[in-house]
């Protein structure tokens, strides 16, 4: 099987000014945009060179935040990495996949629900989907500064190329578009980023994932889903866009959409964390994944994702003087009990350990629910 990319560069982003390791996993044939007809979503297009002004960061501040608070999702450009750059990244994101035996994944296999960690491997089938079927997704979960040895050796030699990419994601990408989230919400530029540190104890991750084809029997039992609906646990998630389509957002309206590949380009989505933080102004993104259109089947998909997440400390309740809840006061549906509001470290433990494992309420609209400290946590079939 192939996937969406073809690796030809050996590039070192000037990031990280050390040695390039050669890639000995196998290089992937180019794979085509989908032939078949979908019906796309509408997302914006933030240029992020315009944030070097103030000027700038205003004009997005206004477009940034006018998208969070409907479908949440957007494209962002000029983001520091070029093509070649990005390509090598992918190449690397492969070497956990197919480069490293499977007796070997099982010993970097994280324990997610003792821990609530997805550190190292979630290995395939692990996650309920439907009817019996488990998912057919490997994901390989990379906190920053973490020991050489606690990663399969055939990763070890570009670690400091992940380490250079890590941080570029969290101080160059995430803290310029939480600038202008912070904006959006009328408040000093660095109120955001002030709750999202870059340090050893960082609990924001670079997510390396593969999606392998399910049967058709399967895929009829799931009705084609992949990933079933859902808001992500942090504050925000950048995605790399690649070009195999199955990727969804679902509209106000409530109707699935695809989303476009731009090559070179970020997908951004808010989660829970940022909903909540935003007095439920800004809304977290419903999304799933789901069987490619007809032309791309029997592809694998490949994923570059950062997830960050607000510090470990941080309660999960609305800032304390926004000046637009202020004025029109919270919207309350999603935000937790007031005096009760989990950390961030305590949500995003409580939803790793139980995604996919835990026993959910079926409810009508094929939206199942459930509880977990204290907040209602909604699974889109």
């Amino acid at each position: 099987m192939a996937s969406g990319y073809t690796y030809l560069h050996v590039i070192l982003p000037p990031t990280c000014p050390r040695q390039t390791y050669r890639l000995s996993t196998r290089t992937f044939k180019p794979l085509r945009l989908p032939r078949t007809v979908v019906k796309y979503a509408d997302l914006p297009i933030i240029d992020l060179s315009k944030a070097a002004t103030a000027e700038g960061r205003t004009e997005l501040a206004a477009i940034v935040r006018d998208t969070m608070k409907t479908s949440g999702f957007m494209y962002v450009i000029n983001h520091g990495y070029s093509p070649a750059q990005m390509k090598r990244i992918f190449d690397i994101a492969n070497v956990p996949f197919d480069a490293v035996k499977n007796d070997e994944k099982q010993i970097y296999a994280g324990d997610i629900k003792a821990t609530g960690s997805y550190q190292g491997y979630k290995l395939r089938k692990y996650w309920h989907i439907a009817n019996g079927v488990h998912d057919q997704i490997e994901n390989y979960n990379i906190h920053p500064d973490s020991d050489p040895k606690q990663h399969p050796e055939a990763l070890r030699p570009f670690l400091p190329e992940i380490e250079a990419f890590l941080e570029h994601c969290h101080v160059n990408i995430l803290h310029s578009i939480l600038r202008l989230l912070a904006l959006g919400l009328e408040m000093p530029e660095e109120t955001l980023v002030n709750t999202h540190k870059y340090n050893a104890q960082t609990e924001s991750w670079l997510r390396l994932m593969k999606y392998y084809p399910k049967s058709e029997e399967e895929e009829e039992k799931t009705e084609n889903v992949w990933l079933k609906g859902h808001t992500d646990v942090g504050s925000v998630t950048i995605l790399w866009s690649q070009p195999v389509a199955a990727l969804q957002v679902r509209s106000p309206e409530g109707r699935w959409k695809w989303v476009r590949h731009i090559d070179n380009a970020l997908v951004i989505n808010i989660g829970d964390a940022l909903e909540f933080l935003s007095g439920g102004l800004y809304k977290a993104t419903i999304h799933r994944v789901v069987q490619p259109p007809p032309s791309q089947r029997g592809y694998t998909k490949l994923s570059v994702i950062y997830f960050a997440f607000l510090d470990n400390d941080v309660v999960l309740k609305p800032l304390e003087e926004i000046p637009v809840i202020m004025r029109q006061g919270p919207r309350p549906d999603r935000l937790p009990e007031q005096g009760k509001e989990p950390t961030m470290d305590e949500y995003r433990k409580a939803r790793i350990r139980a995604y996919g494992q835990s026993e959910v309420k079926k409810g009508g609209g094929g939206v199942d629910t459930e509880y977990l400290e204290g907040i209602l946590v909604k699974h889109y079939n």
